[in-house]
């Protein structure tokens, strides 16, 4: 027995030498190797007064739109931001200046960067204290895309006025030539629909009975007209007309002032 013990303990130091090895017994009477498995040899540890690395900063959030941006999005952003009254123009669908600006004010009033652009955390936020924008929300100051044009419109020269899409199309032979958005009379008092003619234009018209300016105006059907509107200007779809067909972006309607003629034919419909 002490010369088997024997030969384990040697077997035992050889395996500390070569980490793990394969050794015979030393009597040479045909036992079986004896295989001595060490366990391998950890790294040493780190110091235990070693400070921890330090946790990777958190990602910034994506950012959404910026200055420069346009589409139905940031009409959806700019209605929003009218909702809480951080933006007063528009909806126009252009990341703009103004944009940028209230998106800094919205942001710093809720403790949040203020990059004034409009990144997932304000976004978040912003759908959190907002109702969803309707068609006319987006488009209350114009810029709504026109409907197809009425077939009656494609011969000619004609006013296509387009209710349901708030359009006027000025139209040559089939071809429109400017879009502009307008707007039209109240319940009670609306804008007739049919085929009509311009029968009569006047520069610096004033409505007697309403005692308003109608300045370029264009009559089509009794005391109807397309004409510019101050009011449509500031308000938008806010307001209505009194029948008349209003448009609110003066440059466009005195060009088209300019073209149309007398005879000319004007087509109202949905």
């Amino acid at each position: 027995m002490s010369t088997a013990v024997g030969a384990l303990a040697a077997a035992a130091a050889l395996a500390v030498g070569c980490g793990g090895c394969t050794v015979r017994a030393a009597d040479g009477e045909g036992r079986s190797p004896v295989r001595v498995e060490l366990p391998s040899r950890t790294p040493s540890q780190p110091p235990q007064d070693a400070k921890p690395s330090a946790p990777a900063p958190p990602a910034a959030p994506e950012v959404l739109w910026s200055r420069g941006d346009s589409g139905r999005d940031v009409r959806e952003l700019q209605a929003r931001l009218r909702e809480v009254a951080w933006l007063f123009d528009g909806p126009t669908g252009t990341y703009d200046d103004l944009t940028e600006r209230a998106v800094k004010g919205f942001q710093r009033k809720r403790g949040l960067p203020q990059t004034g652009r409009t990144d997932t955390v304000t976004w978040k936020r912003l759908l959190g204290m907002t109702r969803e924008p309707g068609k006319w929300d987006l488009y209350l100051m114009g810029g709504q895309p026109a409907a197809a044009p009425d077939p009656r419109c494609l011969t000619g020269r004609v006013l296509c006025i387009d209710k349901t899409s708030r359009t006027l199309r000025w139209m040559v032979d089939g071809r429109t030539l400017s879009t502009v958005a307008v707007r039209f009379g109240a319940q009670y008092t609306p804008t007739r629909e049919g085929v009509f003619q311009v029968y009569w234009k006047s520069r610096h018209h004033h409505s007697t009975l309403y005692d308003s300016p109608m300045p370029y105006a264009m009559f089509f059907s009794g005391g109807q007209a397309v004409h510019f509107s101050s009011d449509f200007a500031a308000r938008g779809y806010a307001g209505a007309s009194h029948g008349c067909v209003n448009v609110r972006d003066e440059g466009a309607i005195a060009g088209l002032f300019a073209q149309v003629r007398n005879g000319d034919k004007v087509v109202v419909s949905w």
